[in-house]
């Protein structure tokens, strides 16, 4: 398969033309092997993201990129579904819900990714754990999926290796918010797995890569057009993000939360999505009565047992999971009280996070080392009644330095007012 010189690509969608599958197929290949230079490619991203691109270039560009690495094959008799999240601030649901859904008898291969800025990344928290690993090759991934039923790790050098470097390119190009562009990557990392069904988690607000429903109702009907090309059932929930999820923001405290719910302790809003999320997959499983099926496995606390056996097939101590204070845990704590009295009227979600970087819970830039102890506990929530001196916010912390500026972030984030805010819903619609 030959498509246009990549110059003549180049030019043709710069001004607006369709590219073929030969030419995204070329283009793929020669960035990955390295006969386009990176100038080129950069050149070829900005095309886009000014130009956009037509389904059939979105099908063939996130075919091309599968088809850069290895595919992944898992053996199991059982359907295999799996869930992404745009990702926000105390977005714990991979933790919980993977072994939750696993536990009901679908194979859940989840491959993750780690922070960056505001948002955490599953795989830091999980890494919490002394001695788990999220690094496999594609035959390990595979072997334990398929044992074990679930699995959370990262994108390997051999898996999607297109992406990484599009990525990349993207980041320094300020080509990074282009739909088209985050949809591939996101569904080349997913559909590699050789899924039955996807659903997608696609979070709106202030804390949310997409804070205007708009925009994440645009980026919804592309992966899931996607999906459909490919042949993969595909569904959406949209969730707010107008405020952090739980009630911890950090990595070992979020994971310790996210045990709490597979106890039947955690947080209801978090129990709300992960149940939500939960029902969804099972249901494209071709599971019947899914919502009594993810009740009984929440009761029981089978999900509490899969959560440990993936952790130990994993590398890591499953004794976490009975006992959470093995996680690492902060030297300092600091509260941050209520000015005044009255109601949360708003949480700015993305000061939120970022109070949680200046603590070192997060990275700029993905050579920065993260603190897995540190993190916040929001002791109040948007619409909770507050009297001043009332804790709204705890940091703990290691470094005094950073706990100074975060401790400026939270009282910048919280609003409080003489009267309750409207509800909002957590799940705002559904999208097929």
């Amino acid at each position: 398969m030959s498509g246009r010189p990549i110059r003549e690509a180049i030019r043709h969608k710069r001004d607006g033309g369709e590219l073929d599958e030969a030419d995204l197929q070329g283009f793929v290949s020669g960035v990955v092997a390295g006969s386009i230079p990176d100038y080129q490619a950069a050149a070829m991203l900005m095309a886009i993201y000014f130009q956009g691109m037509s389904d059939s270039e979105l099908a063939a560009l996130t075919g091309a990129m599968i088809r850069s690495g290895d595919r992944l094959n898992i053996s199991s008799d059982q359907p295999k579904v799996d869930k992404h999240s745009t990702g926000g601030v105390g977005d714990k649901v991979s933790l919980c819900l993977a072994p939750l859904v696993a536990s009901c008898g679908v194979t859940v291969p989840m491959m993750s990714g780690r922070g960056l800025g505001h948002t955490g990344g599953t795989l830091d928290k999980l890494e919490s754990i002394r001695g788990l690993r999220t690094a496999f090759s594609p035959k390990e991934f595979n072997r334990i999926a398929s044992r074990h039923g679930v699995i959370i790790a990262g994108q390997s050098d051999r898996i999607v290796p297109a992406d990484r470097i599009l990525y990349a390119l993207r980041d320094s190009t300020a080509t990074v918010s282009s739909i088209p562009l985050i949809s591939s990557s996101i569904m080349s990392k997913k559909l590699v797995e050789g899924l039955d069904g996807l659903v997608l988690d696609i979070k709106v607000g202030s804390g949310a890569f997409m804070r205007e429903i708009e925009d994440a109702r645009r980026l919804t009907e592309t992966m899931i057009g996607i999906g459909r090309a490919h042949g993969v059932a595909t569904r959406a929930l949209l969730t707010d993000m107008n405020q952090p999820l739980g009630r911890e923001v950090g990595n070992a405290n979020e994971l310790a939360e996210a045990i709490s719910v597979l106890r039947g302790q955690g947080p209801p809003d978090l129990t709300e999505i992960v149940r939500a999320l939960g029902i969804a997959m099972l249901e494209m499983a071709g599971y019947e009565d899914s919502a009594g099926l993810i009740d009984r496995h929440l009761a029981s606390g089978d999900g509490l047992k899969k959560l440990a056996e993936m952790i130990k097939a994993q590398g890591g101590d499953p004794r976490v999971v009975e006992e959470p204070g093995r996680l690492p845990q902060a030297a300092h704590t600091r509260r941050i009280r209520a000015w005044d009295t009255g109601y949360v009227t708003s949480i700015n979600t993305r000061d939120i996070g970022l109070a949680a970087l200046s603590l070192g819970a997060g990275r700029l830039t993905m050579k920065d080392q993260i603190d897995r102890g540190v993190g916040l506990t929001l002791s109040a929530k948007v619409g909770d009644r507050v009297t001043e001196g009332d804790v709204l916010v705890s940091l703990r912390f290691n470094q005094p330095p950073g706990a100074d500026r975060a401790a400026d972030l939270v009282r910048q984030a919280y609003t409080i007012g003489a009267l309750p805010p409207d509800p909002r819903p957590l799940i705002i619609e559904e999208c097929n």
